[in-house]
C-alpha cells in the first residue's frame, strides 16, 4: 500500500522579539498585539521575548548574548522563524539572520502579508504590491535568504511574493508602472470626491483602531454586507454606503482601513488616497472599542495617523463601541470629540443616539431657510428634501411656506 503523503503546508511555530528601550508597558502592549498579527497571518507564537536596552542594537536589532538565548529557545521549541516587534533595516535583517540560521521577519513583513491577503479591489491590489515592492526593494539580499529557508509562508504573500528574484532595475520599473495606475485611480477617487461635494450629499468617514467595529456598525446602519471578523485588518477595501436619515436627510457612510500602532510608513504612502478620504469628510465618526484595555492608546494612534495626514479641524464624533461588554456606568472620555455617544454596534444598542447626533452636528453646518416658493418654483423643495431638513412645509395661496435646514451651497441657490 502506497504511503500517503501529506501535503499540509508546516505549521509556523514563531519567536517574537522586542527591544524595550523605556515604556516596559508599552513594549508589552505592542508584543501582545504582534502576537494578534501572527495569529491572523496563520502561524502561532511559540514564545515571546523582550530585551531591555537603552538603544535598539544598531547591528543585530538585539544583542549577543541575547541572540543566543533566542536560538537556544528556538531549538527547544522547534520554532521555524523569529519576528521582531520593530521594523529592521537590511543590514539587521541579514545580520540576525546569519546569526540565527533561520527565517527572519519582521512587524511590517506581518502587516504587509495580512493586507496582501484582504486585497480584494484592483485599488487594493495595487496599493500593497507598491507597499512590498517599496519595502522589499532594499532587503533583497537579507530576504532572498531568509525566505528560502522555508520557501514561502507568511510574511511572502501577495502579487509581491514572484517579485522576490527580480533585480532592483525591474523592481524600479514595476514600482513606477504601479505608481502610475495608482495615479489613475486617486484621479478617479477625486472625481467621485467632486460629484459627491456637488451633490451636496454630506460624507460621515468612519475611522478607528484595526477591530473596533467600523464594519459592524457600517453593516448594521446601512446593510453593507462587509466582511466582520473579530481579526486585525479584517476589513481593507473602503466601502461607501448612502443612509437615509429619519428625517429625509441622505448622508454617505464611509469606511477606512483600520489603524495600528507602527502602520508602516511604506502603507500609509501607498494608501493615502484611501486614508485620505477622511480628510474630505464633512464629519469624522470615531469607533472606539471601548471594553479594550488599550483603548487610550489606540484613540492617540488614530489621532497621531489623522494628523500625519493633515485631517484637521474637521468636527468628530466619537463612538465608544462594544458597550454591552462593560458595566452599565462605566466612564470614557475623548477630549479631541465635540460629541461622545456610547454603543454597541453588533447589539444595536445607542445607534438612534448616534445617528441623531450625527443630525444635530449636520444641522449645525447648515443654514435655516423660511421662505414661500412660488408653484413653479415648486421643485427647489424636492432639493431642500433631498440635501436639507424640512422641518414645516405648507401650502398656502401665493405658493408653498417652507422652514428648513439647508447645506449652504443649497441655500445660495433658493
Amino acid at each position: 500500500m502506497a504511503e500517503m503523503i501529506d501535503n499540509k503546508e508546516k505549521e509556523e511555530r514563531v519567536i517574537l522579539v522586542s527591544v524595550a528601550t523605556s515604556d516596559g508597558d508599552d513594549t508589552v502592549s505592542s508584543l501582545n498585539e504582534l502576537e494578534e498579527l501572527v495569529k491572523t497571518a496563520g502561524a502561532t507564537t511559540v514564545a515571546k521575548i523582550i530585551q531591555n536596552r537603552e538603544t535598539v542594537h544598531q547591528g543585530t536589532y538585539i544583542g549577543k548574548g541575547k541572540i543566543e538565548e533566542v536560538k537556544q529557545l528556538a531549538y527547544e521549541l522547534d520554532a521555524t522563524g523569529v519576528i521582531t516587534d520593530d521594523e529592521l533595516s537590511p543590514a539587521q535583517l541579514k545580520n540576525l539572520e546569519d546569526a540565527l540560521q533561520m527565517k527572519i521577519m519582521d512587524r511590517t513583513m506581518i502587516i504587509l502579508d495580512i493586507f496582501a491577503s484582504r486585497a480584494s479591489t484592483r485599488e487594493g491590489k495595487i496599493q500593497v504590491e507598491l507597499a512590498q515592492l517599496r519595502y522589499r526593494s532594499s532587503r533583497l539580499v537579507g530576504l532572498r535568504s531568509s525566505l528560502s529557508r522555508l520557501g514561502g509562508g507568511i510574511g511572502t504573500r501577495g502579487p509581491g511574493e514572484k517579485k522576490l528574484e527580480i533585480d532592483r532595475r525591474l523592481i524600479g520599473d514595476r514600482i513606477s508602472l504601479l505608481k502610475k495606475e495608482l495615479e489613475d485611480v486617486k484621479k478617479n477617487r477625486e472625481v467621485a470626491r467632486t460629484q459627491r461635494s456637488k451633490n451636496s450629499i454630506p460624507v460621515i468617514a468612519i475611522v478607528g483602531y484595526t477591530n473596533a467595529g467600523k464594519s459592524t456598525l457600517l453593516n448594521t446602519l446601512t446593510k453593507a454586507g462587509v466582511l466582520e471578523e473579530d481579526k486585525l485588518f479584517a476589513t481593507l477595501d473602503p466601502t461607501t454606503r448612502n443612509l437615509v436619515l429619519d428625517s429625509g436627510q441622505q448622508i454617505l457612510l464611509t469606511d477606512t482601513v483600520g489603524f495600528i500602532r507602527k502602520l508602516p510608513h511604506h502603507l500609509i504612502d501607498a494608501f493615502r488616497s484611501t486614508l485620505e478620504e477622511a480628510k474630505y469628510a464633512d464629519i469624522i465618526l470615531h469607533v472606539v472599542d471601548a471594553s479594550n484595555s488599550e483603548a487610550d492608546k489606540h484613540m492617540y494612534t488614530v489621532y497621531d495617523t489623522l494628523n500625519n495626514l493633515g485631517v484637521k479641524d474637521k468636527p468628530i464624533i466619537t463612538a465608544f463601541n462594544k458597550i454591552d461588554r462593560l458595566e452599565e456606568n462605566f466612564s470614557m472620555k475623548d477630549f479631541k470629540a465635540d460629541k461622545i455617544v456610547k454603543i454597541s454596534a453588533r447589539e444595536k444598542i445607542g445607534l438612534n443616539q448616534l445617528l441623531d447626533t450625527i443630525e444635530e452636528m449636520l444641522r449645525e453646518q447648515k443654514v435655516l431657510v423660511e421662505k414661500v416658493f412660488s408653484y413653479p418654483d415648486a421643485s427647489k423643495i424636492q432639493v431642500i428634501r433631498k440635501y436639507g431638513q424640512l422641518l414645516e412645509e405648507e401650502y398656502q395661496e401665493d405658493g408653498i411656506y417652507v422652514k428648513a435646514y439647508v447645506p449652504k451651497d443649497i441655500y445660495l441657490s433658493l
